[in-house]
């Protein structure tokens, strides 16, 4: 890995090209930076539009991959495995999930989240010993990596792919990459392949090299996708609500009185009433009040059921509970 990553030219990667368009960034007065930057952020939003098909993919992937009780990890180096900390540090006050099941693994540890420790993405080797150490058969790792060559995300890939999980590569960078996909032909400087490449094609930077901007902004909303939608498929939300939020501050337990009144349909009163009797389980509040049940019933019916919207739209009336 470390030969592959000495023997790139790096001055070809889209990642690392000077753009025109910016050519005078240092000439020019802030009000003129601004626009010209969000011209350019607008770019990486319609190069993620452009890969919404791998998009859902990789999506399907995840969900099968969580939906039989695997983990999701994030693997990346600098900007990308910041990113990938950040999505996984998210998905449980956002979705109830336990901390365990979506995770992160960045390049250089977690001092490198808020010191940048840029050699660390060069270790392949490290790469593969922190994904060994995790992920197994039927997780599922997906790779950040704006290049689409730091050796620290293809190690990682690489260990992952023989310890039987499926894998997914996120870079902005699709001329180093390959797939499985019959649809995408290897490059010769493809090192193995994955399962989805995902790779919007956002162009150079603002700022050359600095992959932290559109790369990053592509990057960030290619991730946020991954896992809402997967959420959104496991019954994690219910209609665009966040039924499983955590309610750990004065904000969240207002959201949660409110989404039980309004989905449970009954008063504020009844609805924080209910939020305690089921130490503030906001789906548990919700079929209390939808289904008349008390909490444990309520518990037991959505075990059953697998989703709130599965539990509260019952059309026979009748619920049938899992064992005590």
């Amino acid at each position: 890995m470390r030969a592959m990553a000495r023997g790139v030219r790096y001055e070809g990667l889209v990642t690392e090209r000077a753009n025109r368009a910016t050519a005078h960034l240092d000439r020019l007065d802030a009000r003129r930076i601004a626009a010209l930057m969000n011209r350019e952020d607008a770019r990486a939003v319609r190069a993620v539009g452009r890969v919404s098909r791998d998009i859902a993919s990789a999506v399907d992937i995840i969900v099968r991959g969580l939906g039989a009780g695997g983990r999701l990890i994030f693997v990346g180096a600098g900007t990308s495995g910041r990113l990938g900390v950040l999505e996984a540090a998210e998905c449980p006050p956002t979705f109830g999930t336990p901390p365990t099941r979506v995770q992160a693994i960045m390049a250089g540890g977690r001092a490198s989240v808020f010191r940048s420790r840029e050699g660390a993405e060069d270790d392949a080797r490290a790469g593969a010993r922190a994904v060994r150490a995790r992920a197994g058969a039927g997780d599922v790792v997906v790779g950040v990596s704006a290049s689409g060559i730091t050796p620290f995300v293809r190690g990682a890939l690489a260990a992952a792919r023989r310890a039987g999980a499926r894998t997914v590569l996120v870079t902005c960078n699709s001329d180093g990459v390959s797939s499985r996909s019959p649809s995408r032909a290897a490059t010769p400087r493809a090192r193995g392949s994955v399962d989805v490449v995902i790779s919007p094609a956002p162009g150079p930077e603002v700022l050359a090299g600095s992959t932290r901007l559109k790369a990053g902004t592509a990057t960030k909303l290619v991730l946020n996708t991954l896992t809402t939608a997967s959420m959104a498929r496991l019954g994690k939300v219910y209609g665009n609500r966040m039924v499983d939020v955590q309610p750990r501050s004065r904000k969240l337990r207002a959201r949660a009185a409110r989404l039980v009144a309004e989905i449970g349909g009954v008063s504020p009163a009844r609805a924080r009433r209910l939020l305690s009797a089921a130490d503030w389980r906001v789906p548990v509040a919700i079929v209390m009040a939808r289904r008349d049940l008390p909490a444990g019933a309520a518990v037991r019916a959505l075990r059953a059921a697998g989703s709130l919207r599965s539990v509260i739209e019952h059309r026979n009336g009748r619920i049938r509970f899992a064992p005590r």
